[in-house]
């Protein structure tokens, strides 16, 4: 399993050929959702672009219509770090620079946000409840292979954020 670890100012992985391509995958469908896909109805969409006002409809389209396209663009740039930071096939190590772990702990984020909405997850859920359940019904099941993905995102996560923190990481 993958783990961050600070070497100087950098957060450092070596990550197998299979979580270079889960990883480029999911990259990729986060900038798909918000460019080509990008609808306001979407519940992923609505998770990742929440209402600042959710009583007051006309402030609130009001401060999204200042604001969304900016934080679309961020989210997007933050996805493309983790697709920039990753070998382009097959395994290989990860070198993150202090800005760039920073975009790929909102990147990481925003993914295990989207992929949680899609797996119908709420603050309650067990995954390894969800994940124990899912594999005795289908071991092979897509909902089987998500819940690994989002478990596998969180750990990632998790590893990230300890590099960053561990030790003095800001300039």
């Amino acid at each position: 399993m993958t783990i961050f670890r600070r070497v100087g100012a950098e957060c450092v992985a070596d990550f197998r050929e299979d979580e270079v391509r889960v990883l480029r995958k999911v990259a990729e469908e986060v900038v798909g959702l918000l460019t080509d896909g990008f609808d306001r109805e979407d519940p992923v969409v609505e998770r990742l672009f929440p209402d600042v006002y959710p009583e007051d409809v006309k402030n609130s389209a009001e401060f999204r219509r200042f604001t969304e396209g900016d934080l679309k663009t961020a989210k997007i740039d933050q996805a493309g770090a983790v697709l920039a930071g990753l070998p382009e096939a097959g395994k290989g190590e990860v070198r993150l620079d202090p800005e760039s772990a920073e975009a790929w702990l909102r990147a990481i984020n925003d993914a295990r946000l989207a992929l949680g909405i899609r797996l119908e997850l709420t603050d309650d859920t067990v995954v390894e409840y969800e994940l124990e359940e899912a594999l005795e019904q289908d071991a092979g099941s897509a909902r089987v292979f998500q819940l690994s993905v989002y478990s596998y995102l969180g750990y990632l996560q998790e590893s990230l954020l300890e590099a960053i923190i561990g030790a003095d990481f800001r300039r």
